[in-house]
């Protein structure tokens, strides 16, 4: 992806960014029901690798799936691109985890941004220790052959009720993750850096006393004034 995108997208939230794709007619591009294993105090930021979960098939899915090397699951942790998400579908069912601790480490040892699931992972203390940032419904200890079966590596998938195509930039931050289309973006990114702006200086206002009405929105060309003073007194 684009490096100035991708350091923009450092310092916006998710709420910023869902009030943007909202001005452009998409309304479910939140990943619901994911919640940060360990708060980072970053965004998470990356193009998205994707990986399909189906109901499991008991004849498919003994603990001897996992000595096969083309298994999906492990594979996708392999080659999931160094600065991706590596994002899963797993029917937004925790009841049997999505990974552990060991696979993410490993993703993490190979440089990827991130891992989101609609479902759970298991070891969750652990991983919400590791560098790199995690998010889920809830901690999962059965192994996912139990109920899941990874079926199908980097092509359009649901993740907790939003659509998610390869490509596709996924941003998380402390409360939640959001899904924005790849052609979308650059410019998203640019808006909300200056929504994110004119929301500090709002926050400043209001603490200061002012209300919010003219204010937030902005509907009071003084405030405008106001607000292009403060940016250039605070370089922003």
């Amino acid at each position: 992806m684009n490096e100035d995108t991708r350091q923009k997208l450092m310092d916006v939230s998710v709420a910023t960014l869902a009030t943007a794709l909202y001005k452009r007619g998409l309304r479910g591009q939140v990943i619901q029901g994911v919640h940060p294993i360990g708060r980072k105090g970053r965004n998470m930021v990356g193009p998205a690798f994707t990986l399909r979960y189906m109901p499991a098939r008991e004849d498919r899915n003994q603990l001897a799936e996992f000595r096969n090397p083309e298994h999906p699951q492990r594979v996708a942790i392999e080659t999931c691109p160094k600065g991706h998400v590596l994002v899963m579908d797993s029917r937004k069912s925790a009841t049997a985890a999505s990974a552990g601790d060991i696979l993410i480490t490993r993703l993490m040892m190979r440089g990827g941004a991130g891992i989101v699931t609609d479902g759970g992972f298991r070891d969750a203390a652990t991983i919400g220790d590791l560098d790199i940032p995690a998010y889920h419904t809830r901690p999962s200890s059965p192994t996912n052959l139990t109920t899941n079966e990874a079926i199908e590596l980097n092509g359009p998938i649901g993740c907790g009720d939003a659509p998610v195509f390869p490509g596709d930039i996924i941003v998380g931050d402390d409360d939640c993750v959001i899904v924005i289309p790849a052609h979308l973006a650059d410019e998203i990114a640019t808006e909300a850096v200056e929504m994110s702006a004119y929301e500090d200086f709002v926050v400043e206002r209001v603490k200061d006393g002012e209300s919010i009405i003219g204010l937030y929105p902005c509907t009071n060309d003084e405030h405008q004034v106001t607000f292009k003073a403060w940016r250039e007194q605070n370089g922003r």
